[in-house]
């Protein structure tokens, strides 16, 4: 419970820059379960959500690094630990909407089509103010190759 104002507070430091969409904290509070968190010395670093979507796919959201701490690995030690997680409950894909295809590329994750993508995975797109002109790349991990390879110490 005591993360979820530093989660919100990342994420919106980061859409508010225009890289990802806005949240706010009766949202954190009721997905609080689904977020892991970086943490040093108390102090939230970075963040990220696995939102299930379907019986084997799941979606990578709301990940963020403090501002300041970006390109240190942090964000990639956390899609690492949602991709352990997705494995652990035996999901089959992950995917993510995202503005930045080259982190996720070097992360194990491919372009799709968005049209590939169940729709139930749209139904947060209703009330998303980018919903009739969306620019997220829609990307996608099959969970049964090998894992990444390890990545820098945060």
């Amino acid at each position: 419970m005591p993360d979820a104002v530093a989660i919100c507070d990342i994420v919106n430091y980061h859409a508010e820059r225009g890289r990802m969409l806005h949240t706010h904290l009766e949202r954190v509070y009721d997905t609080l379960r689904n977020f892991l968190v970086a943490e040093e010395d108390g102090e939230v670093l970075g963040c990220v959500a696995i939102d299930i979507a379907w019986t084997d796919l799941a979606e990578v959201r709301s990940l963020a690094v403090r501002p300041g701490l970006v390109g240190k690995g942090i964000g990639r030690a956390l899609v690492e630990a949602s991709i352990a997680d997705a494995r652990q409950l035996g999901l089959r894909r992950l995917f993510a909407l995202t503005y930045e295809k080259g982190f996720f590329e070097r992360c194990g994750f491919h372009v799709v089509d968005k049209d590939r993508l169940p729709s139930k995975v749209w139904s947060d797109c209703v009330l998303c103010p980018k919903r009739k002109c969306c620019d997220e790349i829609a990307m996608v991990m099959d969970l049964h190759g090998p894992a990444p390879g390890p990545s820098p110490t945060p």
